[in-house]
């Protein structure tokens, strides 16, 4: 009897402890501190482009399948622009100890010494390289040359990875050397197309011009016109920014999407895809930044986050799974292929893509956490070996464990401009960068222009 007394109580003990651990619908986040938590996204994350990057290259895999089908046969193909967002997210991986400073140093060494010998066109890189070989492959059948919007994305990278080793050892210096040669030979002012006051997007060797592509703003392509002013080399004039990009001010169009105002023209759509938002700030510092055409274009790109955040929530096609605690329309896989998915009714496919509110920390802590939070707890249905899969749909019950280098690199570079600035610092101190800013206007707040040091 005294054996089944004592067993009873045990019962009811295990009983209990199981009750509670079920009872955690806060799911395994509930356990992790915010830092803990982003510690764990962002390491995840720099997996990617360290465990999974290709051998030859050391530069990031176009994408990444973890049920290793790739219709395209295109495994080893790499990015250039996710690539750079990559270079970004190695170095604050070496900066939080993830790896060793000499790792770092020498997986730096191996991505320059493959561009110093991969395709370029005039100066500019390609969208795609084969890994193995550094030769170009087409994006596209005309695209197979000059991509200067990727270019722009890799440059930002390097510049950081320039100042982070530009006052070290002599080994450092020394790649810090030949990453500004590679910088000073992007010929900016090719891609005018005959001085025209614009910039193209491509150029071939074997179609030209034909793919027709002038960049105008608003979109993602800002780091592009301020890095083509920046070049010592081959600096475009101010005109190219101001009747290009802005086109003489016409990119200015106050309005309201969601009851939430903004100030730019967004092309082709009143509120655009978050990765608009993203990819010219991963290493340009949107705080305090202002030029003629925008008052404050952290406030801006906040806003378009919350615009998307607030058409998520309000949900007007009913999709499963929608709300404060999952949002996030972005360009991502898909359920059919590629889409950018934006918040609209035309373009909301009932897709969420991790890289959408995470990426878009540093504008929406609070509820970008949230987002966190949730999809942390949804566990290995869409968090795997390198971070949060690429997109899923609760709708369709559409879940590939799937990788895209251009929407995991954002996620761990913004973690850490959100952690510790670490990327805007690097880039924003760089005398090019600073000198491009001033040409076109850039002040830091309402008085002070961009800083000379």
């Amino acid at each position: 009897m005294k054996s089944v007394n004592l067993y009873i109580p045990l019962l009811l003990l295990l009983f209990l402890a199981g009750a509670c651990g079920t009872k955690k619908s806060d799911g395994a986040s509930g356990a992790l501190s915010d830092d803990a938590l982003l510690d764990t996204v962002q390491r995840r994350t720099f997996n990617y482009f360290w465990d999974g990057a290709e051998p030859n290259s050391g530069l990031a895999r176009e994408r990444i399948h973890m049920d290793g089908v790739y219709p395209e046969n295109d495994q080893n193909v790499v990015t250039s622009g996710g690539s750079g967002f990559g270079i970004m997210a190695v170095l604050a991986g070496i900066h939080r100890g993830y790896v060793t400073r000499e790792e770092g140093l020498a997986r730096m060494e191996r991505i320059v010494s493959f561009l110093e010998t991969a395709d370029r066109f005039h100066g500019a890189y390609p969208h795609w390289w084969y890994g193995d070989t550094g030769r170009v492959k087409p994006f596209g059948q005309k695209d197979n040359g000059g991509d200067l919007v990727e270019t722009a994305f890799i440059m930002q990278a390097l510049l950081a990875v320039h100042q982070y080793y530009a006052g070290g050892n002599p080994q450092e210096k020394a790649l810090a050397a030949r990453i500004d040669k590679l910088w000073r030979k992007v010929d900016w002012n090719f891609y005018r197309q005959g001085d025209q006051n614009v910039l193209y997007w491509h150029w071939s060797p074997e179609y030209g011009w034909e793919m027709d592509f002038p960049v105008h703003g608003y979109n993602e392509c800002l780091i592009m016109y301020i890095l083509a002013a920046a070049s010592p080399t081959h600096g475009v004039p101010a005109a190219v920014y101001h009747e290009g990009w802005a086109q003489n001010g016409a990119i200015v169009s106050p309005h309201k999407v969601e009851g939430i105002e903004l100030h730019l023209r967004y092309q082709g759509t009143e509120a655009g895809p978050l990765f608009w938002a993203q990819y010219s700030f991963l290493g340009l510092d949107p705080n305090g930044l202002k030029d003629e055409y925008c008052p404050d274009y952290f406030g801006e790109m906040r806003n378009l986050t919350l615009v998307n955040r607030a058409y998520c929530i309000r949900n007007p096609k009913h999709y499963k799974g929608f709300g404060a605690d999952c949002w996030g329309l972005t360009a991502s896989y898909s359920t059919d292929g590629y889409a950018a998915h934006s918040p609209n009714e035309r373009d909301d496919r009932g897709v969420i893509a991790p890289t959408a509110a995470l990426s878009s920390i540093v504008y929406t802590p609070e509820y970008s956490l949230q987002v966190m939070r949730h999809l942390y707890d949804m566990g290995d249905k869409v968090f795997g070996p390198y971070g949060f899969y690429d997109a899923f749909s609760e709708t369709d019950n559409w879940y590939p464990q799937r990788y895209l280098a251009i929407d995991q690199g954002p996620i761990a570079v913004m973690i850490e401009n959100y952690r510790s600035g670490l990327l805007w610092k690097l880039f924003m101190s760089h005398p090019d960068v600073q000198q491009g800013l001033r040409k076109l206007g850039f002040q830091l707040s309402s008085d002070t222009s961009i800083a000379a040091s």
